[in-house]
Parts: C-alpha cells; structure tokens; sequence
C-alpha cells in the first residue's frame, strides 16, 4: 500500500475513534445527569483529548519508524 493511502486510513481511523469516544462520553454525561451543554462541552473534552493522545503517540513513534 502506498504511503499517502496509509496516513490517510490511519487519519480517518483516530477521526472515527475520536468521534465516538466524543459520543460515549456525551451519552455518559447525559445519562449521569449533566445539562446538554455540559454533555456537550464533554464531549468536546474527549475528542481532543483522543485527537491529543493520537498526535504524542505518533510522535513519540516518528524516530522509530523511519
């Protein structure tokens, strides 16, 4: 498979983890009693926070790979 192919299934891939860690935590908090704004802001908190973790580990990972 070529390299452009690879990044591009690999981004798509951490975007869809994203999207739904950023969902079960939103669930989560709406069926713990948070306000829609708060689910929403949870929400928001774990989809950076896997998008933040998905770019350390890929750049931990950098020298190793080439």
């Amino acid at each position: 498979m070529s390299e452009p192919a690879t990044v591009a299934l690999t981004a798509a891939l951490i975007i869809v983890i994203a999207v739904l860690a950023a969902a079960c935590a939103g669930k989560l908090s709406r069926l713990n009693g948070a306000t829609y704004p708060t689910a929403l802001i949870q929400s928001a908190a774990a989809f950076t926070a896997v998008l933040t973790l998905a770019a350390a580990v890929t750049t931990a990972l950098t020298p190793y790979l080439r």
